[in-house]
Protein backbone atom coordinates (compact mmCIF):
# COMPACT_ATOMS: atom_id res chain seq x y z
CA UNK A 1 0.00 0.00 0.00
CA UNK A 2 3.00 2.16 0.88
CA UNK A 3 4.28 1.65 -2.98
CA UNK A 4 1.05 3.10 -4.38
CA UNK A 5 0.74 6.00 -1.95
CA UNK A 6 3.90 6.99 -3.16
CA UNK A 7 3.39 5.80 -6.94
CA UNK A 8 0.94 8.36 -6.81
CA UNK A 9 2.62 10.83 -5.82
CA UNK A 10 5.71 11.11 -8.12
CA UNK A 11 3.33 9.82 -11.31
CA UNK A 12 1.11 12.73 -10.79
CA UNK A 13 2.77 15.56 -9.41
CA UNK A 14 6.49 15.94 -11.00
CA UNK A 15 5.68 13.25 -13.78
CA UNK A 16 3.70 15.92 -15.28
CA UNK A 17 5.38 19.00 -14.55
CA UNK A 18 8.46 17.78 -15.59
CA UNK A 19 7.89 15.22 -18.49
CA UNK A 20 4.34 14.93 -19.61
CA UNK A 21 3.67 18.77 -20.16
CA UNK A 22 7.26 19.52 -21.25
CA UNK A 23 6.95 16.16 -23.65
CA UNK A 24 3.75 17.45 -25.11
CA UNK A 25 5.10 21.14 -25.33
CA UNK A 26 8.31 19.77 -27.55
CA UNK A 27 5.56 17.36 -29.71
CA UNK A 28 3.57 20.12 -30.57
CA UNK A 29 6.44 22.96 -31.18
CA UNK A 30 8.61 23.79 -34.17
CA UNK A 31 11.47 21.96 -31.41
CA UNK A 32 14.71 20.98 -33.16
CA UNK A 33 17.59 19.29 -31.03
CA UNK A 34 20.66 20.40 -30.69
CA UNK A 35 23.44 19.43 -28.62
CA UNK A 36 24.34 21.49 -25.57
CA UNK A 37 27.71 23.01 -24.75
CA UNK A 38 29.85 20.92 -21.86
CA UNK A 39 29.29 23.95 -19.98
CA UNK A 40 25.69 23.59 -19.99
CA UNK A 41 25.59 19.82 -19.68
CA UNK A 42 28.08 20.06 -16.93
CA UNK A 43 25.96 22.86 -14.74
CA UNK A 44 22.60 20.97 -15.92
CA UNK A 45 24.27 17.48 -14.33
CA UNK A 46 25.05 19.48 -11.10
CA UNK A 47 21.24 21.15 -10.90
CA UNK A 48 19.83 17.55 -11.49
CA UNK A 49 22.26 16.36 -8.88
CA UNK A 50 21.34 18.43 -6.37
CA UNK A 51 17.67 18.61 -7.51
CA UNK A 52 17.08 13.99 -7.33
CA UNK A 53 19.23 14.41 -3.72
CA UNK A 54 16.65 17.36 -2.43
CA UNK A 55 14.20 15.23 -4.16
CA UNK A 56 14.30 12.37 -2.26
CA UNK A 57 15.60 13.05 1.34
CA UNK A 58 12.62 15.42 1.00
CA UNK A 59 10.37 12.42 0.78
CA UNK A 60 11.80 10.30 2.94
CA UNK A 61 11.59 12.81 5.49
CA UNK A 62 8.04 12.95 4.50
CA UNK A 63 7.92 9.18 5.01
CA UNK A 64 9.70 8.86 8.12
CA UNK A 65 8.96 11.87 10.16
CA UNK A 66 5.68 13.10 8.56
CA UNK A 67 4.14 9.97 8.36
CA UNK A 68 2.27 10.81 5.20
CA UNK A 69 3.71 11.85 1.69
CA UNK A 70 4.44 15.05 -0.14
CA UNK A 71 0.95 14.70 -1.96
CA UNK A 72 -2.10 17.28 -1.20
CA UNK A 73 -4.37 14.02 -0.75
CA UNK A 74 -2.02 12.11 1.58
CA UNK A 75 -0.09 15.06 4.09
CA UNK A 76 2.43 14.50 6.75
CA UNK A 77 0.48 13.39 9.76
CA UNK A 78 3.40 15.35 11.76
CA UNK A 79 5.03 18.69 11.08
CA UNK A 80 8.07 18.35 9.76
CA UNK A 81 10.89 20.18 10.45
CA UNK A 82 14.37 18.31 9.95
CA UNK A 83 17.31 18.26 7.30
CA UNK A 84 16.75 20.78 4.53
CA UNK A 85 13.64 22.50 5.91
CA UNK A 86 15.51 23.95 8.83
CA UNK A 87 17.16 26.18 6.10
CA UNK A 88 14.47 26.90 4.05
CA UNK A 89 10.61 26.13 3.87
CA UNK A 90 10.21 24.61 0.56
CA UNK A 91 13.38 22.49 -0.15
CA UNK A 92 10.95 19.66 -2.22
CA UNK A 93 9.84 22.83 -4.98
CA UNK A 94 13.22 24.18 -4.64
CA UNK A 95 14.33 20.46 -5.81
CA UNK A 96 11.31 20.32 -8.70
CA UNK A 97 12.71 23.60 -9.60
CA UNK A 98 16.45 22.77 -10.02
CA UNK A 99 15.13 19.64 -12.16
CA UNK A 100 13.57 21.98 -14.05
CA UNK A 101 16.44 23.96 -14.47
CA UNK A 102 17.85 21.26 -15.80
CA UNK A 103 15.51 20.31 -18.56
CA UNK A 104 15.93 24.04 -19.70
CA UNK A 105 19.64 24.32 -19.99
CA UNK A 106 20.12 20.87 -21.97
CA UNK A 107 16.88 21.15 -23.69
CA UNK A 108 17.26 24.78 -24.74
CA UNK A 109 13.98 25.43 -25.70
CA UNK A 110 11.65 28.94 -25.20
CA UNK A 111 8.52 27.17 -25.40
CA UNK A 112 9.99 24.76 -22.55
CA UNK A 113 11.02 28.21 -21.01
CA UNK A 114 7.74 29.91 -20.99
CA UNK A 115 6.04 26.18 -19.77
CA UNK A 116 8.72 26.62 -16.55
CA UNK A 117 8.09 30.24 -16.20
CA UNK A 118 4.34 29.63 -15.59
CA UNK A 119 4.77 26.54 -13.22
CA UNK A 120 6.94 28.30 -11.11
CA UNK A 121 5.19 32.05 -10.95
CA UNK A 122 1.97 29.44 -10.26
CA UNK A 123 4.12 28.13 -7.33
CA UNK A 124 4.81 31.52 -6.26
CA UNK A 125 1.04 32.38 -6.02
CA UNK A 126 -0.26 28.88 -4.82
CA UNK A 127 2.46 28.09 -2.13
CA UNK A 128 1.40 31.81 0.63
CA UNK A 129 -1.70 32.05 -0.41
CA UNK A 130 -3.11 28.06 -0.19
CA UNK A 131 -0.31 25.74 0.90
CA UNK A 132 0.64 27.91 3.54
CA UNK A 133 -2.47 28.52 4.89
CA UNK A 134 -3.26 24.85 5.31
CA UNK A 135 -0.40 24.46 7.01
CA UNK A 136 -1.18 27.17 9.59
CA UNK A 137 -4.55 25.78 10.24
CA UNK A 138 -2.73 22.54 10.49
CA UNK A 139 0.48 23.04 12.74
CA UNK A 140 -0.71 26.13 14.56
CA UNK A 141 1.20 27.55 16.39
CA UNK A 142 4.35 25.65 15.36
CA UNK A 143 4.21 26.48 11.80
CA UNK A 144 4.06 30.13 12.22
CA UNK A 145 6.82 30.33 13.95
CA UNK A 146 8.53 28.41 11.80
CA UNK A 147 7.25 30.71 9.19
CA UNK A 148 8.97 33.46 10.87
CA UNK A 149 12.42 32.34 10.91
CA UNK A 150 12.86 29.92 8.18
CA UNK A 151 13.22 31.72 4.24
CA UNK A 152 10.35 30.82 2.04
CA UNK A 153 13.04 29.97 -0.94
CA UNK A 154 16.30 30.85 -0.58
CA UNK A 155 17.66 28.90 2.09
CA UNK A 156 19.55 30.24 4.60
CA UNK A 157 23.03 29.66 4.91
CA UNK A 158 22.86 28.66 9.39
CA UNK A 159 19.82 26.35 10.04
CA UNK A 160 17.16 27.40 11.93
CA UNK A 161 17.95 26.02 16.15
CA UNK A 162 14.40 26.05 17.29
CA UNK A 163 13.86 27.59 20.63
CA UNK A 164 12.16 24.40 23.18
Amino acid sequence: MLFLRWLSTILILPLNALFIIPGAILYFSDYRWQTPSMGRIFVAAMFAAVGLALAFWTMRLFHTDGQGTPAPWDPPKKFVVHGPYLYVRNPMMNSVFLMAATEMLVIDSAYLFLWFAVFYLGNLIYIPLIEEKKLEKRFWPAYLEYKRNVPRWLPKLIAWKKQH
